[in-house]
């Protein structure tokens, strides 16, 4: 076990390296002068912009601006947002655990639904239920995200009126930003209406999740099928069953926790997917997210955003797919690659 930390942990640190280098390198694949690209100063004299190029080492070799550049990274010196002025690494703290908020709800209310709905088809499959299950999965991973989060708002905010149209809490409460998860915030604020801005927090994120949810509890569903399908039909259950175990016993001890094993690095997998997800339901719905944040640095083009937050979210992603695969690990050392890319 102590091999596979050192593996996984020299496959992060390699991963992360390549994604610093591209990260790098992105601020020349960017259109115009690099040193415009860097700082936004379009006309600035001949002097000044001599001395941007010495201090961000463009007179100097490829090589020493990457060790530049990663040592600003490693000291929090991520740069400034054209637009707002503000130092980059303070923005994406603010904004990134508003999105990391909103995945990690949705996430486990797809487990809470597609996990439970994959067993049941996987028991009950090539039958009525099964059939029936997998033709509603097949639809909502099929639906836009985009499309289903304005049917949402179309029909549960504009007709019904039940939940808010955007944000992430009613302007009427001011909650001190500590850690960026709004409740938490909330439950450490000397806030006096505290329930009260927690039912506002829930509204507003109710619309959202379900948005995400959707497409990611159809993806968890048809692996969580799967998986118990082959466990199913494998030897072990057979010869369980020739032991005169009951259908309840062998299902119970050897079935689920043998189904589950396989797709639990899968979770980590689908939560980059649902990051992705998040992005468009954070502009459709105005969420204060990370998603949201880089597509209005997309738009206004303030290629330092967009560097320095492209390279938090792939960060975010890596590190918590090898802590799950990690894990996967941890749970059952017997599990191989092998293993997992049959289901």
């Amino acid at each position: 076990m102590l091999m596979q930390i050192i593996r996984k942990f020299n496959l992060l640190i390699l991963t992360l390296f390549v994604l610093s280098v591209l990260s790098f390198a992105l601020v020349y694949l960017f259109p115009g002068d690099p040193i415009v690209n860097l700082t936004g100063l379009k006309h600035s004299s001949p002097e000044n912009h001599q001395y941007l190029i010495e201090l961000h080492g463009f007179d100097r070799s490829y090589v020493y601006q990457y060790w530049l550049y990663l040592n600003n990274l490693l000291e929090g010196q991520w740069g400034l947002s054209f637009s707002s002025g503000n130092p980059l690494w303070m923005e994406i703290s603010q904004t990134l655990p508003a999105s990391m908020e909103l995945s990690a709800y949705a996430l486990l209310l797809s487990l809470l639904i597609g996990v439970p709905l994959g067993f049941l088809a996987g028991f009950q499959h090539y039958k009525l239920s099964d059939y029936s299950l997998l033709a509603a999965s097949v639809i909502g991973y099929s639906t836009p995200v985009f499309w289903l989060s304005l049917i949402m708002i179309l029909v549960f905010s504009l007709q019904l009126g039940w939940f808010p149209l955007s944000g992430r809490i009613s302007l009427l409460f001011d909650i001190p930003h500590q850690t960026g998860f709004m409740f938490i915030d909330i439950l450490l604020s000397d806030f006096e209406f505290k329930n009260a801005a927690v039912n506002s927090a829930l509204q507003h994120l109710i619309l959202p999740t379900l948005s995400l949810t959707i497409v990611t509890a159809s993806i968890i569903f048809r692996i969580t099928r799967r998986s118990v399908i082959d466990v199913m039909a494998s030897q072990y259950i057979l010869t369980a069953y020739t032991r005169g175990l009951s259908g309840w016993q062998v299902v119970f001890r050897h079935g689920v926790r043998n189904a589950l094993l396989p797709i639990i690095p899968l979770f980590g997998m689908q939560f980059a997917v649902l990051l992705t997800n998040a992005m468009i339901v954070e502009v459709i719905f105005s969420w204060p997210g990370i998603g949201n944040w880089l597509i209005q640095a997309i738009f206004q083009r303030d290629y330092p955003a967009i560097r320095a937050g492209m390279l938090a979210v792939s960060t975010m992603v890596i590190i918590l797919t090898v802590c799950t695969d990690l894990l996967a690990k941890l749970i059952n050392p017997a599990l191989t690659g092998e293993r997992r890319a049959q289901i």
